[in-house]
């Protein structure tokens, strides 16, 4: 008799799937190997309930419902992120990440239940970059840019192919070979190449000619970079750089230069850069959250995502404000709605700066699809108007009233340092029984910014926001 099964012959012998087999073991159901590399003795064998084994499995799923599940996991929209491909699938089982059960290897079938949980996981989108490398298409949706500027990268040797995969086309023109890159080192590249425009490249429309075309490739072998280059990557000072050299004795030797001026291999920089937490590989993009509404209130709120958002807040008060980023096809198509009749900016939930709130006014001032195949929508409004935001969950602007007679000593309102104040519902003098007699501006808009700087200091009393 047998003494010892390999996968195949243990399924056998239980008269179950060897995918049964497969997913058992890896589930834990029954001891891994112990007589050898893929082999099992008699004993565990015989020992496993092949009812068990066979309950367990589930039904194996194929690789392209199992990539559909993890891009949907990514959430949407999947700007900057491309689509997970069933070829994917095969990067995670060999990574081990999903345990193959069968099928094609670069296609594989694998467990219903297994995919769920990595679908849960924070790190998805990190796991991605780390093990599914990405052709030059892919590439290009994940730096957000046309596939003509990923191109222009490839030829200046910012990236370089790291396995090429073979695929068969067919009708057009057979089987061709085609590059596969890091994704960690595409994402890498705005961190990497600082002195590139990347807002600029992301927006700019079919046809045109691209900047990168101008520039001069890197010589050849590894790119060098100075201390002040990688200041600029980690965006530090310098002096901080020094000091890091100084007090690592495993920062990189190097490669070239002078003693005053060191030139150290590009590569060696960043790897040293993420070990040490000094820069992190962009996994997403920053997104702002927009809260809109009929400026008349005639209509509930609508919450809307901007991904990559750029905002720009004038200083004139005759002039506007601007938001620009990415959207959905069917939000922007909900915003453009919602401004016709003219919307207020309930709240706006930005990187960079605190929530603020426009009561009216709001305008899309220009809406165009990028080279990316990307949507990207500008807003405008009356910079006048723009305001902090009321912490209340229906929003508005936080107003700070200017009294036009001197504040009494039991007034208990918030004091402002632009000498004004937040009444409060119960204050005699200006609460909700009585009409106080104020000039009212946005807090911390253009007006009360001029009156801080003209106004002295205020002590501050209590109150709540009205």
């Amino acid at each position: 008799m047998r003494e010892t099964y390999d996968e195949y012959e243990a399924a056998g012998r239980l008269r179950v799937p060897v995918a049964a087999w497969r997913w058992a073991t890896a589930s834990g159901l029954v001891p891994a190997p112990d007589a050898g590399t893929g082999r099992w003795s008699r004993a565990v064998v015989e020992a496993a309930n092949a009812e068990a084994v066979r309950a367990a499995l589930r039904g194996p799923t194929g690789a392209s419902w199992a990539a559909d599940r993890l891009t949907e996991a990514l959430g949407e929209p999947l700007r900057f992120r491309p689509r997970v491909t069933a070829s994917a699938i095969g990067h995670l089982v060999r990574a081990g990440l999903l345990t193959y059960l069968g099928g094609e290897p670069d296609h594989p079938d694998v467990h219903p239940d297994q995919v769920a949980t990595l679908a849960r996981r924070r790190d998805l989108p990190a796991l991605l970059d780390r093990h599914v490398p990405l052709g030059p298409d892919q590439a290009a949706h994940r730096l957000g840019v046309r596939r003509t500027d990923f191109d222009q990268a490839v030829r200046l040797g910012w990236v370089t192919p790291i396995a090429t995969v073979d695929i068969d086309y067919k009708r057009q023109g057979g089987i061709t070979t085609v590059p596969l890159y890091s994704a960690e080192a595409i994402a890498l590249l705005p961190l990497t190449r600082p002195s590139v425009d990347w807002h600029a490249l992301r927006t700019l429309t079919p046809g045109r000619r691209s900047p990168l075309a101008a520039l001069t490739p890197d010589p050849p072998g590894e790119a060098r970079v100075l201390l002040a280059g990688i200041a600029r990557i980690a965006r530090v000072g310098r002096a901080a750089v020094v000091t890091w050299r100084r007090r690592h004795p495993d920062f990189p030797t190097p490669a070239d230069g002078t003693d005053v001026h060191p030139e150290f291999t590009l590569p060696d920089v960043i790897a040293w850069l993420l070990a040490h937490d000094k820069i992190a590989i962009p996994t997403g993009v920053p997104a702002a959250t927009l809260s809109v509404r009929p400026s008349l209130g005639a209509g509930a709120a609508e919450r809307l995502r901007m991904d990559d958002p750029i905002l720009e807040l004038t200083d004139d008060p005759t002039g506007e404000d601007r938001l620009s980023g990415w959207m959905t096809d069917t939000e922007a198509d909900t915003l453009a709605q919602l401004t016709t009749a003219g919307a207020a900016l309930a709240r706006l939930t930005a990187p960079g700066t605190t929530p603020l709130a426009v009561p009216d006014g709001l305008d899309v001032i220009d809406r165009f699809r990028a080279g990316s195949g990307g949507l990207r929508v500008t807003l405008a409004w009356p910079a006048h108007l723009r305001g902090t935001a009321s912490p209340r969950h229906t929003g508005g602007v936080i107003r700070h009233g200017l009294p036009h007679t001197a504040l009494t000593d039991w007034c208990r309102c918030a004091r402002q340092t632009c000498g004004g104040i937040i009444p409060t519902p119960y204050c005699a003098d200006h609460g909700r029984v009585v009409e106080p007699v104020m000039e009212w501006h946005p807090a911390d808009g253009i007006r009360c910014t001029t009156l801080r700087h003209t106004t002295p200091p205020v002590s501050s009393g209590t109150g709540m926001p009205s």
